[in-house]
């Protein structure tokens, strides 16, 4: 039964893959287009309800900001690749995953908070200004980590197969061990465990590089308003609604990744293979990455 579970996310992560390979997901990206919109007009009316001093209009904005925030993470966006990829590229545990997810819709908003705040009361830039940096510099910038990260991934998944390859030859020479009782560089599974502190700098930092286009609208406006400190909870709120569809990807991620690992026998001919399972998706997983944003720098 676990087998089969495991072979269904697999089954799910690679159906949506092809889809947004071949574009079959546009209608998707377009109606989350259109409801950020939406979201945007409403956000707009309920600021000016709250200028107004109409009641639960602090909650009405906080709602919308959150509503947004799932809009936005449902359409396209890198952080979805980043934290898909890597989880199922690495051997990352799924708490640990979806607490990387959750971190970078949060900097991610912060980034925006510091942007307008700096932006503002220090630079003195406008409107337009602004959102040139975050559209062009930032995500530019944002782009080159997200490629970081998958040259990281892929130059990791090779050293995993150069250390199965010495394993496999050093099993091959001493059937009986070598005696001397040293380890021979590093297993494949300590590789796979050396999930450190700069994995989790490097996600949270490519994700949190760009920030969301709505919030920066958000923020400007209630800087103008002089309630920059409720713009602040609406782009936190906006960070929990673009997490919830990360952590949901996460998921998926390492349930797919569970599903490749399943599909390899544990005895017999084939279960030799299962030792460069690891690696070989880590590479790919980190190949897919790096080509994906260095064809968005390279537009």
């Amino acid at each position: 039964m676990n087998r089969a579970l495991a072979l269904t996310g697999l089954i799910v992560a690679v159906i949506l893959a092809a889809l947004w390979m071949s574009g079959g997901l546009v209608g998707v990206e377009r109606w989350a287009t259109e409801q950020q919109r939406t979201a945007q007009n409403l956000m707009a009316g309920a600021l000016r309800a709250l200028r107004a001093g109409e009641p639960g209009a602090v909650a009405s904005l906080l709602g919308l900001c959150f509503a947004y925030g799932v809009a936005h993470a449902v359409g396209p966006g890198h952080g979805k690749v980043v934290i898909g990829s890597y989880g199922f590229g690495s051997s990352v545990p799924m708490m640990r995953l979806a607490g990387l997810s959750l971190a970078a819709s949060l900097a991610q908003a912060g980034t925006a908070i510091v942007l307008v705040a700096g932006g503002i009361a220090i630079l003195d830039l406008g409107r337009e200004t602004l959102t040139d940096l975050s559209e062009g510099a930032m995500v530019r910038l944002s782009t080159a980590m997200v490629a970081a990260v998958g040259l990281w991934l892929g130059w990791r998944g090779l050293r995993m197969l150069r250390a199965e390859a010495r394993a496999h030859r050093h099993d091959h020479h001493h059937h009986d061990g070598c005696g001397c009782g040293h380890a021979h560089g590093p297993t494949p599974a300590q590789v796979a465990q050396t999930r450190s502190l700069r994995d989790g700098l490097l996600v949270v930092g490519s994700i949190a590089l760009r920030p969301c286009t709505g919030a920066l609208f958000l923020l400007i406006l209630t800087w103008r308003m002089g309630i920059f400190g409720i713009g602040m909870a609406g782009t936190v709120a906006m960070g929990l609604g673009t997490a919830l569809v990360t952590v949901a990807v996460a998921g998926l991620a390492v349930w797919a990744r569970r599903g490749s690992l399943s599909l390899v026998p544990r005895t017999g001919p084939m279960a030799q293979a299962a030792r460069w399972l690891p690696g070989t998706m880590q590479l790919g997983a980190g190949a897919l990455i790096a080509a994906v944003s260095l064809a968005v720098l390279l537009r």
